[in-house]
């Protein structure tokens, strides 16, 4: 069988030689002993010399017997490192060579994390907004990593928490096609108001954003003399008022710190 070493992990490991001078305490380990000083600086939220340790250990034992765990606890170390391009790179890099291993749950899964909590930038830090007016990108992605812990994992350890993460992605991508539309209704483009409204109202049900969507196409509607459209828009939005199909954003609201809780690496069977 030929051997092979990631384009990804060689590059991490000239780059770790580079950063020490060429003085690498590592050169008489064994795996074992690797791997085990490795876990240790994960306990310990060293997360940047545990990276370094678990890729001269996978570089030097690729099929050893803790490689896998090597792999997937690196996409972990640089998830907790705030470093999420380098922590997608390296759960992709075990859903690739491991996609019929148990622990791929785990690799979506903890992808859907890295997406769903990207590192703010300074501008962020320093000036707060609304995280549902920035670009959704991330949370697209996010929703789609935890949409395949759901259906192709749905008995796993993850997929209810994964089902509770997207309620909430699927609540705040609705409110980001709400505030779309509010600004082409601000500035007078009713059409492009209206069509994003209704684009809530088709694909975002059972969120809070619905009744605002619905307003909104009533306005837009009526500042283009589209009365019919305007009035089937209020028939809809109070019909839904009367039997309450209406979410309320209260239902939306998580408890402090959900989305910050502190998540473990996962330890997999090495027998």
């Amino acid at each position: 069988m030929t051997r092979w070493i990631s384009v990804f992990s060689l590059i991490m490991l000239i780059s770790a030689c580079a950063s020490t001078g060429g003085q690498d305490v590592t050169t008489d380990w064994d795996e074992q002993t690797l791997y085990e000083h490795a876990t240790a600086k994960l306990k310990a939220k060293d997360y940047a010399r545990a990276v370094d340790y678990y890729k001269k250990l996978n570089v030097r034992y690729p099929y050893g017997k803790f490689s896998q765990q090597a792999q997937l606890n690196i996409a972990y170390a640089y998830y907790r490192l705030e470093e999420p391009f380098a922590a997608l790179m390296a759960a992709d890099e075990f859903i690739r060579f491991h996609p019929g291993h148990p622990a791929v749950a785990y690799a979506y899964y903890l992808r859907g994390l890295i997406n769903f909590s990207p590192a703010l930038n300074i501008f962020d830090r320093l000036l707060p907004t609304d995280e549902t007016q920035r670009d959704p990108g991330t949370a697209l992605d996010a929703y789609q990593d935890f949409a395949e812990v759901v259906t192709r994992y749905p008995d796993s350890g993850y997929a209810e928490d994964a089902r509770q993460r997207m309620l909430y992605l699927r609540n705040n991508l609705a409110r980001n096609e709400i505030h779309i539309a509010r600004f082409y209704l601000k500035r007078g483009a009713f059409l492009a108001a209206a069509n994003r409204a209704n684009y809530v109202v088709q694909h975002y049900q059972r969120t809070p954003a619905v009744k605002e969507a619905l307003e909104i196409m009533i306005t837009a509607y009526t500042q283009l003399g589209l009365e019919q459209l305007a009035a089937d828009a209020r028939k809809v939005l109070a019909l839904n008022q009367d039997n309450g199909s209406l979410i309320d954003e209260t239902q939306f609201r998580q408890a402090s710190g959900w989305f910050e809780r502190t998540w473990d690496y996962l330890e997999l069977d090495k027998n």
